[in-house]
């Protein structure tokens, strides 16, 4: 939609996902997640961290449920979405506050200091803008099967790795 602010965001999860269903079955999870700045001050010659931007961040559908399986606190992750309009509210201690909030359309573990193994989700039955017939082994089910073609024998451009009759380029 125009006008939106889309921002990415790199930080670590302060807690667990919270994975809850509206009533009707729709899959949403909240995480927090913080970013603190770093610098380098050079008349001290050491790093200074500055102060934390907490932000929530909601996911919806599949992939709620793919952040709630895949996510732990303390992760490092980077985040891309929406930001929405700052929400004013009081502590506890009678402070004004703000909070940030972001629609998710983006997330994943960084890996700046870690591996990750990713496994693809296979779509369920009559998910997804395509027809009802999916192809077997096709997670999407709109992708049509590539028709197998067998090269020529002799034809040195679709078999690279296999040597030609003669001596001669194969041009």
């Amino acid at each position: 939609m125009a006008g939106e602010v889309n921002v990415t965001i790199v930080g670590n999860l302060a807690d667990d996902p919270e994975l809850r269903y509206t009533q009707g079955g729709i899959a949403v999870v909240s995480v927090r997640v913080g970013s603190t700045p770093r610098t380098f001050n050079r008349t001290t010659n050491a790093w200074e961290d500055g102060e934390t931007v907490w932000v929530r961040c909601t996911a919806w559908r599949e992939v709620a449920e793919n952040v709630a399986q895949s996510l732990t606190k303390g992760s490092r992750v980077v985040v891309t979405g929406r930001l929405k309009a700052p929400s004013a509210y009081q502590s506890a201690q009678g402070e004004a506050r703000a909070s940030l909030e972001l629609d998710i359309d983006e997330i994943g573990p960084s890996l700046r200091y870690a591996t990750a193994a990713v496994t693809r989700r296979a779509r369920e039955a009559g998910a997804g803008a395509g027809s009802g017939a999916a192809v077997a082994g096709d997670p999407w089910g709109d992708a049509p099967k590539a028709a197998a073609v067998k090269p020529a024998a002799d034809d040195a451009w679709a078999n690279p790795g296999v040597n030609s009759t003669g001596d001669d380029t194969p041009f």
